[in-house]
């Protein structure tokens, strides 16, 4: 049964390898049926891995045998568990918008795909950082093809700077990889964590560099204030199944800070602990100023929905970096309801797109839409969920944040730009949705109408603030119970490096 933590690793790169050969190849519709076999096999895994982990233990899987810190190790414990199975479901849903009609689809789209599943889920599941970049490099390697697919000169400069940018973050991860190795002797991160107790004084700049490096190549592929400006290009860009699955994208940049920066420099650091924090706050809180602007800025509605992920992205780095449990948990509820609720966005927007004719997404004047009256009441969901107004998880996630907030200072930088961002996203939300729905100019063409997958898709993403909601108590107590088991350092290094087999658990 142990075997469970290697299969989100195995099913995506099996399912990858097979489309490239005969018969799937040259099949599309067999390579969807494929992934989505497999992708559904996936969510049932990844449901079982965080089932099995809700008993405080930790899972560890050594390749070939060799124990942490000397082997390569996959480690499932509540946080990577968690992000495994909204991974697993994202991506069930955006294989599903895949069955509709996909004119800008390739023999090799599939594929691709399948090897991104493996770079973010093997980045959520890998023990120690070199794995980390490997599994970085998998995922970004991917997303350099499946941004390009459709071609043309919008997604070609996108793509352009979006690969200079991350070749340069990889470049920046080895240098730190070096220096960390070279100072510590190790990568494995609960090892490091146990070296960076014990390190002497005078290897603690080196360390503190080193650790400063992963900040930025962290916050780089989290869209971080300043290095965020390649995201609206490249998501508004994007063909929406891929649109869709990159709303998790930046969530890894904010997984890696998360797991470096409260296990690594956690509290049990000694000088360097609490590092990223004097860092995080001011630019979490800018991020949110400079991604609202854009929200209001923005002309398209693919274009407002990526701004949008820019301000998700600065109110979590802006929490996370208050660096206690609380904040710790309700970053991780506010992480589900936004990638999900972003990732249905984009597909809607595509919805709406093929139905408006050449005025496409832009907000302007344009035809009706055939199913007008279903997709307007599936964006005023998505609206309510994205601006944080109740009763959907928005307003669930939005109160934690501002709970997060203990001191005074911090409620009076935090408190007014997450309430402004809201305020900013009622304002543009609600100009986009006269515009697309009521600011008519021409009859809809009633042959143009949503494939049955591609609205089963959109709805079961848009569903997920409803749930979030009804089920707010329970998945509270699992993000609290998340954020204390990853702000035990001591925990996390005895769970890694002296690991029980959960499964003999009882």
């Amino acid at each position: 049964m142990q075997h469970l933590i290697l299969l989100p690793l195995i099913l995506p790169l099996l399912a990858g390898l097979l489309m490239l050969l005969p018969p799937l190849t040259h099949s599309r519709v067999r390579q969807r049926n494929v992934a989505m076999l497999l992708s559904a096999v996936t969510v049932l895994i990844s449901a079982l891995l965080l089932q099995q982990v809700q008993q405080g233990l930790i899972g560890v899987y050594a390749l070939g045998d060799w124990a942490a810190p000397f082997g390569i190790v996959l480690v499932a414990d509540r946080l990577s568990t968690l992000l495994l199975l909204l991974t697993s479901v994202l991506a069930f849903c955006s294989l599903l918008y895949t069955f509709g009609p996909q004119e800008e689809e390739g023999s090799f789209f599939q594929p691709l795909l399948q090897f991104q599943i493996l770079g973010i889920n093997g980045a959520f599941l890998t023990g120690d950082l070199f794995n980390l970049f490997v599994f970085f490099e998998i995922l970004l390697i991917a997303s350099y093809g499946l941004l390009m697919f459709g071609g043309g000169k919008t997604r070609t400069r996108a793509g352009l700077h979006y690969v200079i940018l991350n070749l340069a973050g990889s470049a920046i991860f080895l240098f730190a990889l070096g220096i960390l190795y070279g100072t510590l002797g190790t990568l494995n991160i609960a090892d490091l964590a146990l070296k960076v107790q014990q390190l002497d004084a005078s290897n603690a700049a080196l360390v503190r560099a080193g650790g400063l490096m992963l900040l930025i190549v962290f916050g780089l592929k989290a869209a971080m204030l300043p290095l965020q400006f390649w995201l609206p290009a490249a998501y508004s860009a994007a063909t929406p199944a891929v649109a869709a699955l990159f709303a998790i994208m930046t969530k890894v940049g904010v997984y890696a800070i998360v797991r470096v920066f409260s296990v690594i420099f956690g509290d049990a650091a000694g000088p360097l602990s609490g590092m990223a924090g004097p860092w995080l706050w001011p630019l979490g809180l800018l991020t949110i100023v400079i991604g609202a602007i854009g929200v209001l800025a923005s002309q398209d509605l693919r274009r407002l929905i990526a701004n949008l992920i820019i301000v998700s992205i600065g109110s979590l780095l802006a929490t996370l970096a208050l660096g206690h449990a609380t904040a710790t948990a309700a970053a991780l509820y506010y992480l589900l309801h936004t990638t999900l609720v972003s990732a249905g966005l984009f597909l809607l927007a595509d919805l709406i797109a093929r139905q408006r004719g050449k005025a496409r997404d832009r907000l302007v004047s344009a035809r009706g839409m055939p199913q007008g009256i279903l997709l307007g009441c599936l964006f005023l969901v998505g609206a309510i969920a994205v601006i944080g107004m109740p009763p959907l998880s928005g307003f669930v996630g939005k109160v934690l944040l501002l709970n997060a907030a203990g001191t005074v200072t911090e409620m009076l930088w935090l408190w007014p730009l997450l309430l402004g961002s809201s305020l900013v996203a009622l304002i543009a939300l609600s100009r986009a949705g006269s515009t697309l729905f009521w600011d008519l100019a021409g009859a809809p063409q009633d042959h143009i109408r949503a494939h049955p997958a591609q609205l089963a898709a959109v709805l079961l993403l848009l569903a997920s603030p409803v749930l979030l909601s009804l089920f707010a108590g329970p998945v509270t107590d699992l993000v609290i119970a998340t954020a204390q088991q990853l702000h035990d350092v001591n925990g996390q290094i005895r769970g890694v490096l002296q690991p029980v087999d959960f499964w003999e658990v009882k």
